[in-house]
């Protein structure tokens, strides 16, 4: 039976990484079959148009006639926020209901679910904290004490601001450093963590799920680190043998600013070390005419040439390191969001279903995955739509 308007909302959120790594595209759209489901996509990354191999969006063939929302359709230019997100969503989903379809949240940018689940949002108008919390303070006279908190490890800096902040840190982008930089300098400047800075009620109760617009079913597809992290690896590679250094040459522009929309993508800034020296190396002026010129031409051939060179020369080592830092910081991120789930859990009342892809990752098989995987969520699916406890 199709499920009914009134069971209101059914969110599947993930603790795997915003690229899609470990199966929520695909289990969303095999549990098709058992549901008519239509995604919504909550994947920061890939709400953007461009860079579909970076972001790992689903094909139209992977798609199988299942509708897709937010899927590629954001000018990578802009920056799409948690309140961009909940506004375009709230008709999307009411369109679905109207059609009597289940609407389905795919994505592991959880503060996009966190801005549906909770009716409390930091809105623009508390955006900037300082600007409305401290526009009469004497400190305005005082001398901006800018102080630099990125450094080479942008990571570094988000996992301070969540140490000191957790409920500032789950609300923005782990790669949007100017935020972080400005929440790190606002603790710094003032000694008071920046959520108090902002309205106390919307603080308090944004994320909790008791306070939320609609009725949720969450789903998580989960692994062992030991099977995540060389699955991530072998996935990064996958990615640059299918064209991801050619996608970010498509988008680089000499000194980008790495800190909005589509640029914040792990697989983006990693790759700027290799992309000026490769410009240099070809002893040209570096401009933007021919960064264009240098773009029209063969880049993958040259890439190649270079991973197969016997020779350590310095544009293979910058690239190889590129690499690996793609693989590092995605196996961090998937650290991150995964203890990020967890504090959902505990702090805001999130009733995360947990289903094991371990095995089948392991195996590939997808017998073991429709088994494993796809079965015990239409089993979670169906008792959430009827009320009835699950057996799964």
């Amino acid at each position: 039976n199709k499920p009914q308007s009134h069971f209101k909302f059914k969110a599947k959120s993930c603790s795997n990484n915003g690229s899609n790594r470990f199966g929520k595209s695909k289990l969303a759209i095999d549990l098709a079959s058992y549901f008519p489901i239509e995604i919504i996509n909550a994947d920061s990354m890939q709400v953007y148009s461009g860079l579909d191999v970076l972001t790992n969006k689903v094909t139209s063939q992977e798609q199988k006639g299942v509708p897709h929302h937010l899927l590629g359709t954001i000018n990578p230019s802009v920056e799409f926020t948690a309140k961009d997100f909940r506004d375009s969503v709230f008709p999307i989903i009411s369109d679905i209901w109207s059609r009597n379809r289940l609407p389905v949240i795919v994505g592991g940018t959880n503060y996009y679910i966190q801005a549906l689940v909770s009716p409390f949002l930091l809105d623009d108008s508390v955006e900037d904290p300082e600007s409305n919390c401290l526009s009469d303070s004497q400190e305005d006279e005082q001398p901006d004490l800018e102080v630099e908190f990125m450094g080479e490890d942008y990571d570094c800096a988000y996992n301070h601001l969540k140490d000191i902040d957790p409920v500032a840190a789950n609300r923005i982008h782990p790669n949007n450093d100017r935020k972080i930089n400005q929440y790190l300098n606002l603790y710094e400047r003032f000694g008071v963590i920046p959520s108090k800075l902002l309205q106390e009620r919307t603080v308090e109760n944004w994320g909790q799920v008791d306070n939320s617009r609609y009725d949720f079913c969450f789903l998580c597809v989960n692994a062992s680190l030991s099977t995540m992290d060389p699955f991530v690896n072998k996935r990064v590679d996958h990615m640059v043998d299918a064209g991801l250094l050619k996608e970010v040459f498509d988008i680089y522009t000499l000194d980008a600013d790495y800190t909005k929309g589509l640029r914040q993508a792990i697989g983006v800034r990693e790759f700027e070390p290799f992309l000026r020296l490769y410009i240099l190396e070809h002893q040209k002026p570096c401009d933007e005419s021919y960064v264009q010129t240098l773009k029209d031409q063969t880049l993958e051939l040259n890439i190649q040439h270079i991973m197969d060179s016997s020779d350590n020369n310095e544009q293979k080592a910058i690239l190889t390191e590129a690499i690996e830092n793609v693989k590092l910081n995605t196996r961090r991120l998937v650290r991150r969001q995964r203890r990020r789930l967890n504090r959902l859990q505990m702090l805001f009342g999130w009733n995360i279903h947990y289903v094991d892809a371990t095995k089948s990752i392991i195996s590939g098989s997808d017998d073991l995955w429709a088994v494993e995987v796809v079965k015990p969520s239409a089993g979670i699916i169906k008792s959430f739509l009827t009320g009835e406890s699950s057996t799964e």
